[in-house]
């Protein structure tokens, strides 16, 4: 297994022209991280390297301050971002249906054909291989992938597919997931044929319950601030459907294991923070800062009791929301406060990396966001309404639909309730916590007509209906 694990591409000779190449691309994607961890405003930095990066002026990282998740979940996020479609779209729309992603059309496939060398190290979709046996996907040149077989392998004692070839790592101080495929990835990168640009997806288990720290960062949270709902936000669901009226409140005792949790979360991402930092030494060993794209997000948000609920696939900002920061060369730095989402990322990809002319990428429901990440040309930047989130539905969590706009979100949920939030206060005060439903409010019957049929083009043309 160690040889198998120490075996590296061989590097090629470096090209006289590879300034001409086009953009390399590092994806940074974790798993159910609660937007507030980046940038922390409580307490220590969750990820004090990348936040001090992101802070820094001229230090080309752009940050996406209103960057959502078409459908707040893992698989079909993923999904997502390796295509620009929306879940409707892709057909995976929960985490037990990833088998139904057509893997022949990703980004992988896509920028393989374009002449990158390409690599995935971490998960990639639940369940995967499914009932296929080991493979390794199309476009893939490089791919280790961890297994996602139940929760308590997600940091030890763990499953991996390497070159489809299955693997177990045990639970020594050194099999911690996250360090050890970051010490994959690294090998990946000091690997990369230099006379070819490369994609690397990154994908940690981490900070996904159990919110496991690495064994030196146990701790390294203890007695800080995080944020801590107010009892309000915790537990009035007033306005709210059935499903979420009828969740248990959350008791004092139990909120004060919620704060518990989060210091969990923070320490878990410190891992990945160390990850992100090597990354981009050894992108700046290769001389290649100046032609790599980086980009840092998650899958899917987290709420940590925030109306009652703990979990994921929720349409509240605790779910939907992704922090998203990109490093580009092209552009010093700063804040985009445009609407985004997870489905943006592969058009702007295919777009920087311009490869339409040498693989055709097929049409997506995402839009290219180059305008706010590369100067030299002039490329416009979308302007976007509102964006599309939806969710299918299971046994917990009835389906719902919402358009996220700049200052509102409007949601439709399966049991006829409708929601309205006035986030900005452009009408009343401002609720940013959604506690207010302003659905049927005189008031706002103007706002209420326009996201209704806003909403119901998003669908339309994104949402499959």
């Amino acid at each position: 297994m160690a040889v198998l694990l120490l075996v590296a591409f061989v590097p090629a000779p470096t090209s006289p022209d590879a300034s001409t190449l086009p953009p390399n691309v590092l994806i940074v994607l974790t798993d159910d991280q609660s937007y507030d961890t980046l940038p922390s405003l409580v307490g220590p930095p969750a990820m004090p390297w990348l936040q001090s990066q992101i802070s820094m002026p001229g230090g080309h990282w752009v940050t996406f301050t209103n960057a959502f998740l078409n459908t707040p979940l893992c698989c079909p996020s993923r999904a997502s971002i390796l295509t620009g479609l929306t879940s409707a779209h892709t057909g995976v729309t929960s985490n037990f249906d990833g088998a139904d992603l057509d893997e022949s059309s990703t980004l992988a496939t896509w920028l393989h054909d374009a002449g990158y060398t390409t690599g995935l190290v971490g998960k990639y979709l639940n369940d995967f291989p499914w009932d296929r046996g080991p493979y390794v996907p199309p476009g893939w040149d490089r791919f280790f992938a961890k297994l996602n077989e139940q929760l308590g392998t997600t940091y030890y004692g763990y499953g991996l597919l390497d070159q489809g070839v299955p693997l177990n790592v045990g639970d020594a101080p050194g099999d911690y997931a996250t360090t050890f495929l970051a010490e994959q990835a690294t090998a990946f990168l000091r690997s990369a044929p230099a006379d070819h640009p490369w994609f690397l997806l990154f994908a940690p288990p981490a900070p996904h319950q159990p919110w496991t720290p690495a064994p030196g960062d146990v701790g390294a949270f203890s007695g800080s601030p995080v944020p801590r709902p107010s009892d309000r936000v915790l537990n009035d669901v007033r306005g709210k459907p059935a499903w979420v009226r009828a969740l248990p409140p959350v008791s004092a005792e139990r909120a004060r294991d919620l704060e518990e949790r989060r210091r969990r979360e923070r320490e878990t991402l410190l891992a990945v923070d160390r990850a992100m930092r090597a990354f981009v030494s050894e992108v700046a060993a290769r001389g290649e800062l100046d032609r790599t794209v980086i980009v840092f997000m998650t899958d899917n948000g987290l709420s940590f009791g925030e109306h009652r609920w703990t979990s994921k696939r929720c349409p509240y900002e605790p779910c939907v929301r992704t922090p998203l920061v990109i490093r580009t060369p092209w552009v010093p730095g700063g804040t985009v406060d445009d609407l985004v989402s997870n489905i943006d990322l592969a058009p702007t990809i295919v777009d920087l990396a311009r490869t339409a002319a040498a693989a055709p990428a097929p049409a997506m429901d995402g839009v290219s966001l180059r305008g706010f990440l590369d100067a030299r040309d002039g490329s416009p930047r979308p302007i976007r309404e509102g964006v599309l989130l939806q969710y299918a539905g299971d046994a917990q969590v009835p389906a719902w639909r919402a358009v996220r706009t700049a200052d509102d979100v409007y949601i439709e949920n399966a049991d006829g309730t409708v929601e309205l939030y006035d986030l900005s206060g452009r009408i009343g005060a401002p609720d940013p916590n959604e506690l207010r439903n302003r659905a049927r409010d005189p008031r706002y019957r103007a706002v209420e007509t326009r996201l209704r049929s806003l909403l119901a083009s998003l669908v339309r043309a994104e949402g499959g209906g």
